[in-house]
Formats: structure tokens, sequence, C-alpha cells
């Protein structure tokens, strides 16, 4: 037992020396924990493209679509938001101009984080299942789908966006109630003359899965007009 026991250790020992002394290739380690295994240190892929990006893009809607969808609608309606303070300042002579509102652009960007997209991707997922997704753009069910966004869907939303933004910046129930009698009609006559056609090309020519991230892109200057709309009072 004594002399196996000595030979089993000379063998470990000569495979030890063996790995060891082997050269290491770049990009390739050659690791021993007991036994002789080789671990590839594999590169990251590197975005250097616009293709590369959009491809990346795309993955990840198919593996976290609801993450990435909030994720973009977060970065796209702060964006819209900083856009619309350029635009106020623009507008205003150089001694009233004011300084960039950090806390009201970040308002907009949760509110696209939790509120807007999460919204819209299990909006959509309802809406597709309930009327499946045809072919043909010019359906009856592309028109119904329609009809069903901007006259049930979109009055519901638009009410919640000026609850979400108004409890957020602080305002009471009271306040947000007052803002909505007089701002409301307005809006969803503005929100109908960009989204109903906004709306068709989206449900009649847009794959379901970039439903969101078209919508967003839309989003960025309808934020702008809500932007304006809902912070007008802090001009007066």
């Amino acid at each position: 037992m004594n002399r196996i026991a000595v030979l089993t250790l000379c063998l470990v020992s000569s495979c030890n020396g063996f790995v060891a002394n082997q050269p290491v290739t770049p990009g390739v380690l050659k690791c021993n924990f007991g036994a002789q295994e080789r671990c590839q240190l594999r590169k990251k892929p590197e975005l250097n493209s616009l293709p590369e990006v959009w491809e990346a893009y795309n993955a990840a809607l198919e593996t976290d679509p609801l993450i990435t969808k909030s994720i973009t609608a977060g970065v796209i309606l702060g964006a819209a938001d900083c856009a619309g303070q350029l635009l106020e300042n623009k507008s205003r002579n150089d001694s009233d101009e004011k300084e960039f509102d950090l806390v009201r652009a970040v308002r907009f960007a949760i509110f696209g984080l939790v509120l807007q997209a999460p919204w819209n991707h299990f909006y959509y997922l309802v809406l597709d299942g309930v009327l499946p997704p045809t072919e043909d753009p010019f359906t009856a069910v592309t028109f119904e789908k329609v009809i069903i966004d901007q006259f049930v869907q979109a009055p519901i939303f638009t009410v919640l966006i000026f609850y979400f933004l108004g409890l957020l910046e602080g305002k009471s129930i009271e306040g947000v109630q007052k803002q909505l009698d007089a701002d409301y009609k307005d809006t969803m006559l503005a929100n109908w003359k960009l989204w109903v056609p906004a709306t068709v090309v989206n449900i009649g020519f847009c794959p379901p899965l970039f439903r969101v991230l078209f919508l967003n892109c839309v989003f960025f200057f309808w934020s702008i007009f809500l932007s304006l709309k809902l912070n007008k009072e802090e001009e007066v």
C-alpha cells in the first residue's frame, strides 16, 4: 500500500509539473485544480457599429423585453423633458432664463421607467391576444385596435399621466384634479392629432416586438408637449 501511495504521488507531481510548464497561448488560461482543465478566456463582443448595437438591442428585447423597454422609455422621456426645458428657455428673455431642473427631468425618466413602458408592454400583449395581428395593415382588426387604443386606452392613460407626474412632483390630489379640469380637454385634442396617425402606423406596420420602441420614439415629442403643459404653472 505504501508503494502504491508513493507511486500515486509521483504521478500526480509529474502531471502537475507537465501542466505548469506548458506555454500559455493568448486568450487561453490552463488551470489545474486537481485535474487538467482548460479555461478559455473569451472576450466580450464589442459593439463597434450601429448594426451591432441594433442586434444587441434586439437580443435584449427577446431575453428581457420589459426591462429593455422600461430603460429605453426612461432614457427617451428624460431626454424629452431636457428638450422641453431648452425650448422654454429659448422662448424667454435672457433675464428670465431658468437653471436646468434636473429633478424635473428625472421625474419624466421615472415616469417612462415605471409607468409608460410597463403599461404599454402589457397593454399590447392583451390587445394582440384579444385581436391578433394581421398581415394586411389595412383591415377591420387594425381599425378596431386604433379605436380601442385612442378612444378607450388613451383617455384613461392620460389621466394616469396627470396623476403620476403631479403626485411625483408633490402636488395634492386636489391640485392634480384642478389641473385636469383645466388642461385635460386640450391635451386629448392634441393627443388625437398626433397619436391617431401614429397608432395606425404602429399597429398596422410595426412588428409586435418593436411597438413599444416606436411608441417611445413618438413619445419623445409628445413628452415635450406634456412637459410644457404640466409645468406651465411654474412660469407664472
